[in-house]
């Protein structure tokens, strides 16, 4: 008995898991592609040419499927149906970290435990920094710094140094947003910023026409399977053949985020091949 209430005690003082999910694209850009995640968001300018969305923290909060698991499915699948790479910020009682992921590229990652070790490899700074554009020499200095042993930083101050690094690539996150704070208390947070939009779930069919409207507005129209032709042929036959493996790996695992990678992957691709017929019909 003795035993077990320390740890209760801990675990009550433990942060609650939270995640923020940075896209770079202007808000009108990326509402079409968060819909298809299925799951109350709201979504609020971060910066030039930088979007952030805030989820409810349901899956995490309500199941047994960690933060970092969902985000890393949830990144992936926005950035599957997107010109524009989504940076999955994360963290809960045990560690923090963030996931980039950009088109069909393997998406990388970075961990800090709690007291801020490490837990990572250098590589993927190196990776994160490229990916992003950000500069080679003063950023990658910055990001070499949050990989080395520092006893006065924990995870919520790694994250932080992170996001210092981001803000020089444009990012300036609303007030309240900030590691360590709760799903709730970042909602919270962002109702009370201006120019906010609420993305809600409200069915496959309105989702694919905020995803045609989009494209009919000539900002993805050249990058999606709607411009016709082999290539956007291919890319649809792509989707699906990954969409489908990733879907049923993430129902065998029971992994929320996984299985809306793979169902997003399916509806553009579904979707994109539909729309080549239309334009350019099979033989």
């Amino acid at each position: 008995m003795s035993t077990d209430q320390p740890r209760t005690a801990r675990q009550a003082r433990s942060p609650a898991p939270g995640a923020l999910l940075l896209c770079r694209a202007a808000p009108e850009g990326v509402a079409p592609a968060a819909r298809l995640l299925r799951e109350d968001m709201l979504l609020a300018p971060a910066g030039e040419g930088w979007s952030v969305l805030v989820p409810e923290g349901r899956p995490w909060l309500d199941g047994d499927e960690p933060v970092d698991r969902v985000l890393t499915g949830w990144a992936t699948a926005l950035a599957v149906g997107a010109p524009w790479p989504v940076l999955a910020l994360w963290w809960d009682a045990d560690r923090a970290g963030y996931t980039l992921a950009a088109g069909f590229r393997r998406p990388v990652g970075y961990v800090w435990l709690r007291n801020g070790t490490p837990a990572g490899e250098d590589e993927a700074m190196r990776t994160f920094a490229a990916r992003l554009g950000l500069d080679p020499v003063l950023d990658m200095q910055s990001l070499d710094a949050l990989t080395r042993p520092d006893s006065e930083a924990d995870a919520t101050a790694r994250m932080r140094g992170l996001i210092a690094v981001l803000t020089r690539a444009g990012v300036s996150l609303p007030d309240g947003l900030a590691p360590g704070e709760s799903a709730d208390r970042l909602r919270d947070a962002t109702r009370d910023q201006p120019h906010i939009r609420l993305i809600e779930w409200s069915g496959w069919r309105d989702a694919f026409r905020a995803e045609l409207d989009a494209v009919d507005g000539g900002r993805l129209g050249a990058l999606l399977p709607w411009a016709g032709g082999p290539r956007a042929r291919a890319l649809a036959l792509t989707q699906i053949a990954t969409g489908v493996p990733l879907t049923v790996w993430g129902l065998r695992r029971h992994s929320p985020g996984w299985v809306v990678a793979g169902a997003v992957l399916l509806a553009h691709g579904t979707l994109g091949l539909a729309a080549c017929t239309t334009v350019r019909p099979l033989d």
